[in-house]
Protein backbone atom coordinates (compact mmCIF):
# COMPACT_ATOMS: atom_id res chain seq x y z
CA UNK A 1 0.00 0.00 0.00
CA UNK A 2 1.36 3.44 -0.94
CA UNK A 3 2.30 5.52 2.08
CA UNK A 4 0.52 8.89 1.90
CA UNK A 5 2.18 12.19 2.75
CA UNK A 6 0.21 14.98 4.44
CA UNK A 7 0.80 18.14 2.35
CA UNK A 8 2.29 21.17 4.07
CA UNK A 9 -0.22 23.84 5.19
CA UNK A 10 2.22 26.58 4.16
CA UNK A 11 4.30 27.90 1.26
CA UNK A 12 8.10 28.06 1.35
CA UNK A 13 9.23 31.68 1.09
CA UNK A 14 12.96 31.43 1.77
CA UNK A 15 15.52 28.63 1.40
CA UNK A 16 18.88 27.79 2.98
CA UNK A 17 21.48 25.92 0.93
CA UNK A 18 22.80 22.74 2.52
CA UNK A 19 26.06 21.04 1.61
CA UNK A 20 26.45 17.56 0.13
CA UNK A 21 29.51 15.52 1.19
CA UNK A 22 31.03 12.19 0.14
CA UNK A 23 31.15 9.14 2.39
CA UNK A 24 34.95 9.43 2.53
CA UNK A 25 34.65 13.03 3.74
CA UNK A 26 32.04 12.08 6.36
CA UNK A 27 34.14 9.24 7.74
CA UNK A 28 37.01 11.65 8.30
CA UNK A 29 34.77 14.36 9.78
CA UNK A 30 33.16 12.03 12.32
CA UNK A 31 36.59 10.69 13.29
CA UNK A 32 37.83 14.27 13.79
CA UNK A 33 34.71 14.84 15.96
CA UNK A 34 35.81 11.94 18.22
CA UNK A 35 32.76 9.96 17.09
CA UNK A 36 30.45 12.41 18.87
CA UNK A 37 27.75 13.90 16.64
CA UNK A 38 27.56 17.00 18.84
CA UNK A 39 31.13 17.83 17.81
CA UNK A 40 30.29 17.95 14.09
CA UNK A 41 30.06 21.31 12.35
CA UNK A 42 26.47 22.02 11.33
CA UNK A 43 27.60 22.84 7.80
CA UNK A 44 28.91 19.26 7.44
CA UNK A 45 25.45 17.78 8.05
CA UNK A 46 22.99 17.23 5.20
CA UNK A 47 19.82 16.40 7.16
CA UNK A 48 20.04 17.49 10.80
CA UNK A 49 17.82 15.43 13.11
CA UNK A 50 19.96 15.90 16.21
CA UNK A 51 17.08 17.71 17.90
CA UNK A 52 13.79 19.47 17.23
CA UNK A 53 14.76 22.05 19.87
CA UNK A 54 15.35 25.52 18.47
CA UNK A 55 15.85 24.15 14.96
CA UNK A 56 12.40 25.12 13.69
CA UNK A 57 11.49 27.41 10.80
CA UNK A 58 9.70 30.52 12.01
CA UNK A 59 6.77 31.98 10.08
CA UNK A 60 6.56 35.27 8.22
CA UNK A 61 4.41 36.58 11.09
CA UNK A 62 7.12 35.67 13.60
CA UNK A 63 9.85 37.33 11.54
CA UNK A 64 7.67 40.43 11.22
CA UNK A 65 7.11 40.32 14.98
CA UNK A 66 10.86 40.31 15.57
CA UNK A 67 10.99 43.83 14.06
CA UNK A 68 8.43 44.93 16.68
CA UNK A 69 10.38 43.53 19.65
CA UNK A 70 10.65 45.98 22.51
CA UNK A 71 14.18 45.81 23.95
CA UNK A 72 13.48 47.70 27.18
CA UNK A 73 15.40 46.12 30.07
CA UNK A 74 12.39 46.15 32.38
CA UNK A 75 8.68 45.99 31.55
CA UNK A 76 8.99 45.69 27.77
CA UNK A 77 5.83 45.63 25.64
CA UNK A 78 6.88 42.25 24.23
CA UNK A 79 7.06 40.80 27.76
CA UNK A 80 3.47 41.80 28.45
CA UNK A 81 2.37 40.40 25.10
CA UNK A 82 3.92 37.04 26.02
CA UNK A 83 2.26 37.11 29.45
CA UNK A 84 -1.13 37.80 27.89
CA UNK A 85 -0.72 34.97 25.37
CA UNK A 86 0.57 32.39 27.88
CA UNK A 87 -2.09 33.21 30.47
CA UNK A 88 -4.80 32.85 27.83
CA UNK A 89 -3.51 29.44 26.70
CA UNK A 90 -2.60 27.86 30.07
CA UNK A 91 -4.73 29.90 32.52
CA UNK A 92 -1.85 30.11 35.02
CA UNK A 93 -1.54 33.23 37.14
CA UNK A 94 2.27 33.51 37.13
CA UNK A 95 4.41 33.25 34.00
CA UNK A 96 8.19 33.61 34.03
CA UNK A 97 10.13 33.72 30.75
CA UNK A 98 13.60 32.15 30.70
CA UNK A 99 16.01 31.51 27.86
CA UNK A 100 15.31 27.77 27.44
CA UNK A 101 14.06 24.61 29.15
CA UNK A 102 17.12 23.78 31.19
CA UNK A 103 17.06 27.34 32.51
CA UNK A 104 13.48 26.76 33.68
CA UNK A 105 14.66 23.64 35.51
CA UNK A 106 17.67 25.43 37.01
CA UNK A 107 15.45 28.23 38.30
CA UNK A 108 12.48 26.09 39.49
CA UNK A 109 13.80 22.73 40.71
CA UNK A 110 15.99 23.92 43.63
CA UNK A 111 12.89 25.45 45.23
CA UNK A 112 11.49 21.91 45.69
CA UNK A 113 14.45 19.52 45.61
CA UNK A 114 17.50 19.02 47.81
CA UNK A 115 19.86 16.28 48.95
CA UNK A 116 18.13 13.15 50.21
CA UNK A 117 14.98 13.72 48.16
CA UNK A 118 13.56 12.08 45.05
CA UNK A 119 11.72 13.29 41.97
CA UNK A 120 9.47 10.87 40.08
CA UNK A 121 8.54 11.17 36.40
CA UNK A 122 6.89 9.19 33.64
CA UNK A 123 10.45 9.53 32.26
CA UNK A 124 13.13 12.15 32.75
CA UNK A 125 14.98 13.49 29.73
CA UNK A 126 18.72 14.18 29.96
CA UNK A 127 18.80 17.81 31.04
CA UNK A 128 15.83 17.39 33.40
CA UNK A 129 17.56 14.43 35.04
CA UNK A 130 20.76 16.50 35.33
CA UNK A 131 19.00 19.40 37.07
CA UNK A 132 17.33 17.08 39.57
CA UNK A 133 20.77 15.67 40.39
CA UNK A 134 22.38 19.13 40.47
CA UNK A 135 19.79 20.09 43.11
CA UNK A 136 21.03 17.10 45.15
CA UNK A 137 18.01 14.84 44.58
CA UNK A 138 17.70 11.56 42.68
CA UNK A 139 15.46 10.59 39.75
CA UNK A 140 13.02 7.70 39.49
CA UNK A 141 11.38 6.81 36.16
CA UNK A 142 7.88 5.38 36.32
CA UNK A 143 6.59 4.87 32.77
CA UNK A 144 3.92 2.28 31.94
CA UNK A 145 5.14 -1.21 31.01
CA UNK A 146 3.77 -0.96 27.45
CA UNK A 147 6.40 1.68 26.66
CA UNK A 148 9.18 -0.82 27.35
CA UNK A 149 8.14 -2.94 24.36
CA UNK A 150 8.84 -0.81 21.25
CA UNK A 151 6.92 -3.13 18.92
CA UNK A 152 3.75 -3.14 21.02
CA UNK A 153 1.33 -0.69 19.39
CA UNK A 154 -0.64 0.91 22.18
CA UNK A 155 -2.11 4.35 22.67
CA UNK A 156 -0.56 6.69 25.23
CA UNK A 157 2.63 4.77 25.87
CA UNK A 158 3.99 7.91 27.56
CA UNK A 159 1.71 7.47 30.57
CA UNK A 160 2.83 7.28 34.19
CA UNK A 161 2.37 3.87 35.87
CA UNK A 162 -0.01 5.16 38.56
CA UNK A 163 0.03 2.00 40.69
CA UNK A 164 3.83 1.96 40.73
CA UNK A 165 3.87 5.71 41.44
CA UNK A 166 1.90 5.24 44.65
CA UNK A 167 4.08 2.29 45.64
CA UNK A 168 7.21 4.42 45.16
CA UNK A 169 5.75 7.24 47.28
CA UNK A 170 4.94 4.79 50.08
CA UNK A 171 8.37 3.12 49.80
CA UNK A 172 10.39 6.34 49.99
CA UNK A 173 7.95 8.38 52.09
CA UNK A 174 5.84 11.24 50.75
CA UNK A 175 7.94 13.73 52.70
CA UNK A 176 10.98 12.65 50.65
CA UNK A 177 9.34 13.13 47.23
CA UNK A 178 10.04 16.74 46.34
CA UNK A 179 8.32 16.80 42.95
CA UNK A 180 6.36 14.71 40.45
CA UNK A 181 7.12 15.57 36.81
CA UNK A 182 4.82 14.67 33.90
CA UNK A 183 6.68 14.95 30.59
CA UNK A 184 4.30 15.62 27.67
CA UNK A 185 4.94 14.15 25.23
CA UNK A 186 7.25 11.60 26.86
CA UNK A 187 10.50 12.25 25.00
CA UNK A 188 12.68 9.45 26.42
CA UNK A 189 9.91 6.91 25.78
CA UNK A 190 9.83 7.83 22.09
CA UNK A 191 7.78 11.03 21.94
CA UNK A 192 4.80 9.08 23.24
CA UNK A 193 1.74 11.00 24.46
CA UNK A 194 0.13 11.10 27.89
CA UNK A 195 -3.64 10.68 28.15
CA UNK A 196 -5.95 13.10 29.92
CA UNK A 197 -7.15 10.29 32.17
CA UNK A 198 -3.58 9.50 33.20
CA UNK A 199 -2.96 13.15 34.02
CA UNK A 200 -6.11 13.16 36.19
CA UNK A 201 -5.02 9.98 37.98
CA UNK A 202 -1.50 11.28 38.66
CA UNK A 203 -2.91 14.58 39.92
CA UNK A 204 -5.16 12.68 42.34
CA UNK A 205 -2.16 10.80 43.75
CA UNK A 206 -0.21 14.05 44.11
CA UNK A 207 -3.13 15.67 45.93
CA UNK A 208 -3.52 12.64 48.23
CA UNK A 209 0.12 12.87 49.35
CA UNK A 210 0.45 16.68 49.04
CA UNK A 211 3.27 16.49 46.49
CA UNK A 212 3.56 19.27 43.87
CA UNK A 213 2.97 18.26 40.24
CA UNK A 214 5.01 19.85 37.45
CA UNK A 215 4.38 19.44 33.71
CA UNK A 216 7.47 19.30 31.50
CA UNK A 217 5.57 21.04 28.71
CA UNK A 218 8.04 21.16 25.80
CA UNK A 219 5.69 19.35 23.39
CA UNK A 220 2.32 20.13 24.95
CA UNK A 221 0.58 20.96 21.64
CA UNK A 222 1.55 17.67 20.02
CA UNK A 223 0.31 15.85 23.13
CA UNK A 224 -3.02 17.68 22.91
CA UNK A 225 -3.40 16.58 19.28
CA UNK A 226 -2.99 12.92 20.25
CA UNK A 227 -5.64 13.32 22.96
CA UNK A 228 -8.08 14.87 20.49
CA UNK A 229 -7.42 12.13 17.94
CA UNK A 230 -7.15 9.06 20.16
CA UNK A 231 -8.83 9.56 23.56
CA UNK A 232 -12.53 8.82 23.85
CA UNK A 233 -14.63 11.87 24.66
CA UNK A 234 -12.20 14.46 23.24
CA UNK A 235 -12.76 14.08 19.51
CA UNK A 236 -14.98 17.19 19.43
CA UNK A 237 -12.93 19.21 21.92
CA UNK A 238 -10.67 21.98 20.63
CA UNK A 239 -6.90 21.83 21.11
CA UNK A 240 -7.07 24.90 23.36
CA UNK A 241 -9.74 23.36 25.57
CA UNK A 242 -7.72 20.15 25.89
CA UNK A 243 -4.63 22.13 26.93
CA UNK A 244 -6.53 24.14 29.53
CA UNK A 245 -7.98 20.99 31.07
CA UNK A 246 -4.65 19.17 31.10
CA UNK A 247 -2.79 22.03 32.72
CA UNK A 248 -5.57 22.51 35.27
CA UNK A 249 -4.51 19.25 36.96
CA UNK A 250 -0.92 20.41 37.60
CA UNK A 251 0.50 23.02 39.95
CA UNK A 252 3.17 24.37 37.61
CA UNK A 253 4.96 23.81 34.33
CA UNK A 254 8.52 24.12 33.08
CA UNK A 255 8.91 24.50 29.35
CA UNK A 256 11.47 24.59 26.63
CA UNK A 257 9.60 26.81 24.17
CA UNK A 258 12.12 25.86 21.48
CA UNK A 259 9.83 22.95 20.57
CA UNK A 260 6.10 23.76 20.54
CA UNK A 261 6.78 27.48 20.78
CA UNK A 262 8.30 27.11 17.27
CA UNK A 263 11.16 29.50 18.07
CA UNK A 264 14.93 29.27 18.04
CA UNK A 265 15.34 30.36 21.66
CA UNK A 266 12.99 30.60 24.63
CA UNK A 267 11.50 28.94 27.69
CA UNK A 268 8.92 29.53 30.40
CA UNK A 269 7.87 28.64 33.91
CA UNK A 270 4.18 28.75 34.83
CA UNK A 271 2.70 28.56 38.35
CA UNK A 272 -1.05 28.14 38.68
CA UNK A 273 -1.85 29.34 42.18
CA UNK A 274 0.11 32.40 43.22
CA UNK A 275 -1.31 32.26 46.78
CA UNK A 276 -0.45 28.62 47.48
CA UNK A 277 3.00 29.00 45.93
CA UNK A 278 3.74 32.59 46.96
CA UNK A 279 7.08 31.59 48.49
CA UNK A 280 7.98 29.56 45.40
CA UNK A 281 7.30 32.53 43.12
CA UNK A 282 9.54 34.76 45.22
CA UNK A 283 12.36 32.18 44.96
CA UNK A 284 11.78 31.78 41.20
CA UNK A 285 12.05 35.55 40.75
CA UNK A 286 15.25 35.65 42.81
CA UNK A 287 16.80 32.73 40.92
CA UNK A 288 15.80 34.24 37.58
CA UNK A 289 17.43 37.57 38.40
CA UNK A 290 20.60 35.79 39.61
CA UNK A 291 20.95 33.31 36.74
CA UNK A 292 18.92 34.56 33.77
CA UNK A 293 18.31 38.29 33.95
CA UNK A 294 15.56 40.58 35.17
CA UNK A 295 12.15 38.93 35.52
CA UNK A 296 10.58 40.74 32.57
CA UNK A 297 13.05 39.34 30.05
CA UNK A 298 14.50 36.21 31.67
CA UNK A 299 17.56 36.00 29.43
CA UNK A 300 15.63 36.69 26.20
CA UNK A 301 15.73 39.63 23.83
CA UNK A 302 12.48 41.54 23.34
CA UNK A 303 12.32 40.17 19.78
CA UNK A 304 12.53 36.60 21.18
CA UNK A 305 9.60 37.33 23.50
CA UNK A 306 7.60 38.68 20.56
CA UNK A 307 8.34 35.67 18.32
CA UNK A 308 7.41 33.28 21.14
CA UNK A 309 4.07 34.99 21.77
CA UNK A 310 3.21 34.40 18.09
CA UNK A 311 4.65 30.86 17.91
CA UNK A 312 2.68 29.61 20.91
CA UNK A 313 -0.54 30.32 19.01
CA UNK A 314 0.71 28.95 15.68
CA UNK A 315 1.54 25.60 17.30
CA UNK A 316 -2.13 25.15 18.25
CA UNK A 317 -3.48 25.32 14.69
CA UNK A 318 -5.04 21.94 13.89
CA UNK A 319 -4.00 21.94 10.23
CA UNK A 320 -0.40 22.45 11.32
CA UNK A 321 -0.60 19.67 13.95
CA UNK A 322 -2.16 17.26 11.46
CA UNK A 323 0.73 17.92 9.09
CA UNK A 324 3.29 17.73 11.91
CA UNK A 325 2.19 14.28 13.12
CA UNK A 326 1.53 13.27 9.50
CA UNK A 327 5.22 13.74 8.66
CA UNK A 328 6.14 11.27 11.39
CA UNK A 329 3.53 8.79 10.21
CA UNK A 330 4.76 9.01 6.61
CA UNK A 331 8.34 8.16 7.62
CA UNK A 332 7.08 5.44 9.96
CA UNK A 333 5.09 3.92 7.09
CA UNK A 334 8.24 3.68 4.97
CA UNK A 335 10.05 1.95 7.82
CA UNK A 336 7.13 -0.45 8.35
CA UNK A 337 7.42 -1.50 4.71
CA UNK A 338 11.15 -2.13 5.22
CA UNK A 339 10.72 -4.06 8.48
CA UNK A 340 12.67 -1.53 10.57
CA UNK A 341 11.60 -1.49 14.21
CA UNK A 342 10.93 1.75 16.13
CA UNK A 343 8.95 2.85 19.17
CA UNK A 344 5.49 2.22 17.81
CA UNK A 345 3.13 3.82 17.18
CA UNK A 346 5.17 6.81 16.08
CA UNK A 347 5.41 9.69 18.55
CA UNK A 348 4.96 13.40 18.08
CA UNK A 349 8.37 14.87 17.27
CA UNK A 350 10.39 12.10 15.69
CA UNK A 351 11.07 8.43 15.17
CA UNK A 352 12.98 6.47 17.78
CA UNK A 353 14.66 3.61 15.94
CA UNK A 354 15.12 0.42 17.97
CA UNK A 355 18.89 0.07 17.68
CA UNK A 356 18.85 -2.98 19.94
CA UNK A 357 16.72 -4.73 17.33
CA UNK A 358 18.85 -3.60 14.37
CA UNK A 359 22.17 -4.33 16.09
CA UNK A 360 21.31 -7.12 18.57
CA UNK A 361 24.91 -8.33 18.78
CA UNK A 362 26.18 -5.02 20.22
CA UNK A 363 25.79 -4.88 24.05
CA UNK A 364 24.45 -1.86 25.92
CA UNK A 365 27.94 -0.87 27.17
CA UNK A 366 29.13 -0.59 23.56
CA UNK A 367 26.23 1.77 22.85
CA UNK A 368 24.17 0.33 19.95
CA UNK A 369 22.06 3.49 19.57
CA UNK A 370 25.15 5.67 19.32
CA UNK A 371 26.64 3.16 16.88
CA UNK A 372 23.56 3.43 14.64
CA UNK A 373 23.65 7.24 14.85
CA UNK A 374 27.25 7.21 13.64
CA UNK A 375 26.39 4.82 10.80
CA UNK A 376 23.57 7.14 9.69
CA UNK A 377 25.96 10.05 9.44
CA UNK A 378 28.51 8.03 7.49
CA UNK A 379 25.79 6.61 5.21
CA UNK A 380 23.97 9.80 4.21
CA UNK A 381 25.12 12.82 6.23
CA UNK A 382 22.15 12.47 8.61
CA UNK A 383 22.77 13.61 12.19
CA UNK A 384 20.65 11.91 14.86
CA UNK A 385 21.37 11.09 18.49
CA UNK A 386 21.45 8.32 21.08
CA UNK A 387 18.57 7.97 23.53
CA UNK A 388 19.97 4.95 25.33
CA UNK A 389 22.71 3.84 27.70
CA UNK A 390 25.25 6.28 26.24
CA UNK A 391 22.98 9.25 27.01
CA UNK A 392 21.84 7.81 30.35
CA UNK A 393 25.42 7.85 31.62
CA UNK A 394 26.79 6.59 34.92
CA UNK A 395 25.15 6.07 38.30
CA UNK A 396 25.73 9.36 40.19
CA UNK A 397 26.55 7.44 43.39
CA UNK A 398 28.56 4.42 42.16
CA UNK A 399 29.96 5.74 38.89
CA UNK A 400 28.94 2.52 37.09
CA UNK A 401 27.50 2.59 33.56
CA UNK A 402 23.70 2.48 33.72
CA UNK A 403 21.70 0.20 31.43
CA UNK A 404 18.85 1.99 29.70
CA UNK A 405 15.38 0.51 29.28
CA UNK A 406 15.72 1.49 25.62
CA UNK A 407 18.45 1.73 23.01
CA UNK A 408 16.85 4.29 20.68
CA UNK A 409 18.47 6.29 17.92
CA UNK A 410 16.28 9.39 17.80
CA UNK A 411 15.41 11.07 14.53
CA UNK A 412 14.00 14.38 15.81
CA UNK A 413 12.26 16.22 12.95
CA UNK A 414 12.49 20.04 13.10
CA UNK A 415 9.19 21.85 12.59
CA UNK A 416 8.40 23.22 9.10
CA UNK A 417 11.95 22.49 7.83
CA UNK A 418 12.23 19.27 5.78
CA UNK A 419 10.22 17.98 2.83
CA UNK A 420 8.91 14.59 1.74
CA UNK A 421 12.08 14.03 -0.33
CA UNK A 422 14.25 14.48 2.76
CA UNK A 423 12.18 11.88 4.61
CA UNK A 424 12.69 9.48 1.68
CA UNK A 425 16.47 9.95 1.99
CA UNK A 426 16.27 9.11 5.70
CA UNK A 427 14.30 5.92 5.03
CA UNK A 428 16.67 4.84 2.24
CA UNK A 429 19.68 5.33 4.52
CA UNK A 430 18.17 3.23 7.30
CA UNK A 431 17.28 0.48 4.83
CA UNK A 432 20.86 0.43 3.55
CA UNK A 433 22.24 0.14 7.10
CA UNK A 434 19.79 -2.64 7.95
CA UNK A 435 21.01 -4.65 4.96
CA UNK A 436 24.61 -4.49 6.15
CA UNK A 437 23.97 -4.51 9.91
CA UNK A 438 25.70 -7.89 10.29
CA UNK A 439 28.94 -6.27 9.07
CA UNK A 440 28.96 -3.83 12.02
CA UNK A 441 30.76 -6.16 14.45
CA UNK A 442 31.40 -3.95 17.50
CA UNK A 443 30.30 -0.67 19.01
CA UNK A 444 32.24 2.15 20.68
CA UNK A 445 33.99 2.89 23.95
CA UNK A 446 34.37 6.21 25.77
CA UNK A 447 37.92 7.44 26.10
CA UNK A 448 37.06 10.73 27.84
CA UNK A 449 33.89 12.04 29.47
CA UNK A 450 32.82 14.98 31.67
CA UNK A 451 31.09 14.24 35.00
CA UNK A 452 27.56 15.23 33.90
CA UNK A 453 25.63 15.31 30.60
CA UNK A 454 28.55 13.46 29.05
CA UNK A 455 26.96 12.79 25.67
CA UNK A 456 27.33 16.45 24.71
CA UNK A 457 31.11 16.37 25.00
CA UNK A 458 32.47 12.81 25.36
CA UNK A 459 35.16 11.39 23.10
CA UNK A 460 34.69 7.86 21.75
CA UNK A 461 36.57 5.45 19.56
CA UNK A 462 35.48 2.29 17.74
CA UNK A 463 36.18 -1.05 19.40
CA UNK A 464 38.27 -3.08 16.99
Amino acid sequence: MRVKYVPEPFRIKMVETIKMTTREEREQKIKDAHYNVFNLRGEDVYIDLLTDSGTNAMSSEQWAGIMLGDEAYAGAKSYYRLLETAKEIFEYSYIQPVHQGRAAEKVLFPTFLHKGQFAISNMFFDTTRAHVELAGARCIDCVVEEAKNPEKRAKFKGNMDVVKLEELIQEHGAENIGLIVMTITNNSAGGQPVSMQNMKDVAAVCKKYNIPLDIDAARYAENAYFIKRDEEGYENTSIREIIREMFSYADMFSMSSKKDGIVNMGGMIGIKDDKKFEDTILKVKANCISFEGFTSYGGLNGRDLEALAIGLNEALEEDYLKYRIGQMEYLAGLLDEAGIAYQAPVGGHGLFIDAKKMLPHIPYNEFPAQTLALELYKEAGIRSCDIGSYMLGNDPDTGEQLKSEFEFTRLAIPRRVYTQAHLDVIADALIAIKERAHEIKRGYKIIWEPPILRHFQAHLEPIE
